[in-house]
């Protein structure tokens, strides 16, 4: 498995879709951009800038329902892609307790920035989501050197920076 921190959220340029961009905490090429909700977008944004919600939001909630149960999360790991569907675990520490909470990659990384818990991604997915050589795809190596060349003010949805 390999650790991964989050790089910051973007918008597809040909979708307008929001991407969670995560970058290895070890080795600056490796990327993984994961296409979101803008709901999810949005929690990860507000996070990342530090803005405190006037209300709990969904993931807020979340942490303070784990945290008052006598819980924490451990870590996420990324475990998973099934037709352009990445799969994430929720590891959460409970007592003596471990779980193991099936989860959207969006929610898991919310929830882990939030407990300031280490995601993963797991060998597998990284080799299943890489991008092909420019010989096998134009569009696919043109998104590849965006992501590799996206630049902390590319990092702005709904008029915030993240």
């Amino acid at each position: 498995m390999i650790e991964m921190v989050v790089h910051g959220v973007t918008l597809d340029p040909v979708s307008q879709m929001p991407i969670v961009v995560l970058k290895s905490r070890e080795d600056e090429d490796t990327i993984l951009p994961i296409w979101i909700g803008v709901f999810e977008a949005n929690g990860i944004a507000m996070k990342l800038q530090e803005v405190e919600p006037p209300r709990p939001m969904t993931y807020e909630l979340l942490k303070s329902i784990i945290t008052e149960m006598g819980g924490s999360v451990e870590k996420i790991v990324i475990n998973d892609l099934k037709e352009s569907t990445y799969y994430a675990e929720i590891h959460i520490r409970h007592g003596e307790n471990s779980l193991v909470i099936d989860s959207r990659p969006s929610d898991a990384i919310n929830l882990a920035l939030r407990f300031g818990a280490p995601i993963f991604v797991a060998e597998e997915v990284l080799e299943k989501s890489r991008i092909p050589e420019p010989e096998e795809d134009e569009e696919k190596q043109k998104l590849k050197e965006w992501l590799e060349n996206i630049k902390p003010e590319d990092f702005e949805i709904g008029g915030q920076q993240s």
